[in-house]
């Protein structure tokens, strides 16, 4: 069963993607609300995906996208601000605008993870 990581700071939408994750996908989830809490927890358990806000209380989400680069991890952004961001800035990531509908966010958290063949399916980049 694939571990993921889930930071996002509404609770609403924590708890919903929690449950979707949880619940519809079968995956296990560890969610938190911060930059902060999402640091600790990668340095210190293994997580096979990061699904990660990009607007959070203490910080901004992609640090927490590169740091699970950065340790082999995929990651998955999402954001509800796309038009707000800096030209080019989500160009390095696997993103999703919110509203976040729960099929197509299931398809892309399954495209994230390793298939039973090993090999991993990325969103195509333009």
């Amino acid at each position: 069963m694939a571990r993921i990581l889930l930071v996002e700071d509404d609770l609403d939408v924590r708890a919903l993607l929690e449950y979707v994750l949880g619940t519809e996908g079968g995956f296990e989830v560890t969610a938190v609300e911060s930059v902060a809490n999402a640091t600790a927890l990668l340095a210190a358990q293994p997580f096979d995906l990061v699904v990660t806000d990009v607007n959070l209380p203490d910080g901004n989400g992609l640090r927490i996208a590169d740091q699970a680069k950065a340790k082999g991890v995929k990651a998955l952004v999402l954001t509800a601000h796309g038009l707000s961001l800096a030209p080019g800035e989500l160009a390095a990531y696997d993103y999703m605008l919110k509203p976040i509908r729960v099929k197509e966010f299931l398809e892309a958290v399954r495209r994230q993870l390793p298939r039973e063949d090993g090999q991993v399916v990325s969103f195509p980049k333009a």
